[in-house]
């Protein structure tokens, strides 16, 4: 028998993969910096923490030495401390960044746990025209986090919305590094359902990375999950908001952080999927497999390409069928 078709991206999503993903080497800092003084636009470096005192003062000084003190890229860089019980906020403060704390921002109503939560209230306490989130936990921080995913809304006024890309080692107990063993729930909750659902969007290698940029005007329009949802959230409402053109991706490399265990992975993965159902439920989205718009799954492998590694897309199908119960088929009535 032939071979059955390799099937493909939706070719929207094809085509914005090609326009729509960088390197951040494409734009290199001085040419953001140029590119921030013609357009007068400020920057505000955004981290969410909660008991990360290990790592947040790393990052907040490399912000503050490569982007703010030798190019002046970055216009203001806070900490949200979300209750930590941990030396986060003296660290994150010595460090340099200004540290707000989340219930004293808003206090007329009282705060909920959650990462959305905080990054809800940043808002409050930022004034920068972009609003770039990094998340507190990351190690061997490297500037182009930043300055990677800020450029593209400093270059293009048609983007409203950068998420970044990179390669996710997970790093076992037993101190084995599985090189792209990361990203657990992307790929086995958030990734089905966008590429099922909103197969626009398939082109995202990470779509729920904590390392994005944002024009305020974009996320002050936008409804934010208060839990771990909110970066699943925030993508499908921008979808809505501004369309795909107006999203983009930039490739910064490695992302190190620390990993969590199974069970907070499966409160993740829960919140991550009740996010998606009250969108598909408020957009009458929700179908039956029969009825997908795109009943196929997109995956992405860091393969070299004339030298340059790259992001590859594999797409396969996602099958739904079923065989009736076997009481109905004739040939077994015939039998019993």
């Amino acid at each position: 028998m032939p071979a059955e078709p390799t099937p493909a991206l939706l070719p929207q999503a094809a085509s914005w993969l090609r326009r729509r993903s960088w390197s951040a080497a494409e734009r290199p800092v001085d040419a953001l910096l140029a590119a921030k003084r013609r357009t007068h636009q400020t920057v505000s470096v955004v981290l969410p923490a909660l008991d990360e005192e290990a790592t947040v003062g790393d990052i907040v000084r490399t912000v503050r030495r490569e982007l703010m003190d030798r190019i002046p890229l970055v216009d203001e860089l806070v900490v949200v401390d979300s209750g930590s019980t941990d030396a986060t906020a003296a660290v994150a403060a010595e460090a340099g960044a200004r540290v707000e704390h989340r219930d004293r921002i808003l206090p007329r109503l009282p705060a909920v746990p959650g990462k959305g939560e905080v990054l809800w209230r940043s808002l409050l306490v930022t004034h920068g025209d972009i609003v770039c989130f990094v998340d507190a936990d990351l190690r061997e921080f490297d500037p182009a986090f930043v300055s990677g995913i800020v450029g593209p809304l400093l270059t293009e006024p048609d983007i409203h919305l950068v998420k970044a890309m990179y390669d996710r080692p997970l790093e076992t107990e037993s101190g084995a590094i599985v090189p792209a063993g990361g990203g657990r729930v992307t790929e086995l909750v958030a990734r089905p359902l966008l590429n099922l659902h909103w197969p626009e969007l398939a082109g995202f290698v990470q779509p729920l990375g904590g390392e994005y940029a944002a024009r305020r005007s974009l996320l002050e329009r936008l409804p934010f999950p208060t839990g771990y949802g909110v970066e699943l959230g925030l993508l499908v409402d921008a979808l809505e908001q501004v369309g795909l053109d107006a999203l983009a991706q930039v490739d910064v490399g490695v992302r190190h952080h620390r990993h969590q265990d199974g069970q907070a992975l499966g409160r993740m993965a829960a919140t991550i999927y009740r996010t998606a159902l009250e969108r598909l439920d408020r957009t009458h989205r929700l179908k039956a497999s029969a009825d997908l718009v795109h009943p196929h799954l997109t995956q992405f492998t860091r393969t070299p390409a004339g030298g340059t590694p790259i992001f590859t897309a594999h797409t396969h199908p996602v099958t739904a069928l079923e065989r009736p119960p076997m009481h109905t088929v004739p040939e077994y009535s015939t039998r019993h």
